[in-house]
C-alpha cells in the first residue's frame, strides 16, 4: 500500500496494490499492519456505507465532538466522488485549510482523515457508494457540521451541489461554531 501525506499534516491518500489477471482483480483494502508501517494508527470500531443516487449530492461537512471524535478511512466502491477534509483544530497552523481528492471505484484510492477534521464529499457521478471505517462510534449528541460553502474555508468544489440534506443546508459557518473542542497537538 502506498501512503502519501497530503498538504494537511495527518491526512493521507492511500493507494492499495491491485493484482489483476484474466479473472479481474484483487486488492487488500485495509491492513492495520500496513497503515501502522505508514505511521497511521487507528483502531477502527465501526464500518459505514452510504449510497447517493444522483450526481451533485453533497454530504458534509461533518464531524463529531470530543469525546466521540472520529478518524476515518474512506473509499468509493461505486462511481466517483470529490472527498474533502478540513482542519478544525483550535491553534493548528492549518486551521480552516482543506484538501480534496477524487476517489473512485476505478482508481481505488482511499483517504485517511484524522480526528479533529471535518469531512464531506460531493458525488461526481450517479449511483455512488462510499464505505468508511471510523475509530469511534457514532454519537448523535456529539454530531456537528459546517456549511459546505463557508467563505472562510473556501472549498473549490468541482461542481455545484444539486442535492443536500436539510441539516447540511442549515449548517452554521465555522466561525459560528463555539462548541468545537479540538485542540491542536492533542
Amino acid at each position: 500500500m502506498k501512503a502519501t501525506e497530503t498538504a494537511l499534516k495527518g491526512v493521507y491518500i492511500l493507494e492499495p496494490q491491485v493484482f489483476g489477471d484474466a479473472r479481474g482483480w484483487f486488492m487488500e483494502s485495509w491492513s492495520k499492519r500496513k497503515l501502522e508501517e505508514a505511521g497511521i494508527f487507528a483502531d477502527f470500531v465501526q464500518d459505514n456505507q452510504s449510497f447517493s443516487a444522483q450526481k451533485g449530492t453533497l454530504r458534509g461537512l461533518h464531524y463529531q465532538l470530543n469525546p466521540m471524535c472520529q478518524a476515518k478511512l474512506l473509499r468509493c466502491t461505486r462511481g466517483r466522488i470529490f472527498d474533502v477534509a478540513v482542519d478544525i483544530r483550535s491553534g493548528s497552523p492549518q486551521y480552516a485549510q482543506w484538501v480534496g481528492v477524487e476517489l473512485s471505484a476505478e482508481n481505488k484510492k482511499q483517504l485517511f482523515i484524522p480526528r479533529g477534521f471535518a469531512h464531506g464529499f460531493i458525488t461526481l457521478s450517479d449511483d455512488v457508494e462510499v464505505q468508511y471505517k471510523a475509530d469511534n462510534y457514532y454519537a448523535p449528541e456529539c454530531d456537528g457540521n459546517i456549511r459546505w460553502d463557508d467563505p472562510q474555508i473556501h472549498i473549490d468544489w468541482p461542481i455545484q451541489p444539486t442535492v443536500l440534506s436539510d441539516k447540511d443546508k442549515k449548517a452554521p459557518l465555522l466561525r459560528e461554531r463555539t462548541n468545537l473542542n479540538f485542540i491542536y497537538g492533542e
